[in-house]
C-alpha cells in the first residue's frame, strides 16, 4: 500500500485511513512526498540539489507521519522525491508493486486544482 502526502491536513486524514487499512490487514505502509520541480535533463545537477532540498522541506511531514504510524503500530517506509508529483507517485506505485494507493483529494494547491484539475483525478486516470 502507498500513501502520497503533501503535508496538508487532507493528506494526514488520508494517512489515518491508510494506517487503519494497513493495521487491519497486518501490512506495512509506504508513504511518498513529492516536491514538484520543473527540470530538463541537461540540468541534472540542479535536480540532485532539489532532491536534498525536498528532504529538508518534508522533514516535519515525515516526523509527524512516523509518530502517527508508531501510535498505530504500523511499519511506515518513507520516500521523498523531487520531480513531477503525478508521474513520480505512479512510478513508485509500480516499482513497489502496490495494490492500493491512498491519497487526499485536496492538497496545498486547492485553487489550482479547481482551475486545472486535481492531481488525485489525474493519478486515478493513469494505469499503474
Amino acid at each position: 500500500m502507498l500513501h502520497a502526502n503533501d503535508g496538508s491536513e487532507h493528506a494526514f486524514h488520508a494517512l489515518s485511513l491508510a494506517l487503519a487499512v494497513a493495521k487491519q490487514n497486518n501490512s506495512e505502509l509506504h508513504m511518498v512526498s513529492v516536491e514538484e520541480i520543473d527540470y530538463m535533463p541537461e540540468f541534472i545537477e540542479e535536480v540532485r540539489e532539489e532532491t536534498g532540498s525536498a528532504a529538508r522541506r518534508f522533514h516535519g511531514v515525515l516526523q509527524r507521519a512516523r509518530a502517527i504510524a508508531e501510535e498505530s503500530h504500523v511499519k511506515l517506509h518513507t520516500h521523498v522525491v523531487a520531480g513531477h508529483p503525478v508521474r513520480d507517485i505512479v512510478k513508485l506505485a509500480a516499482d513497489l508493486n502496490v495494490d492500493l494507493l491512498v491519497i487526499g483529494a485536496t492538497g496545498h494547491s486547492a485553487l489550482y486544482e479547481r482551475m486545472v484539475g486535481s492531481r488525485a483525478d489525474r493519478i486515478m486516470q493513469l494505469r499503474c
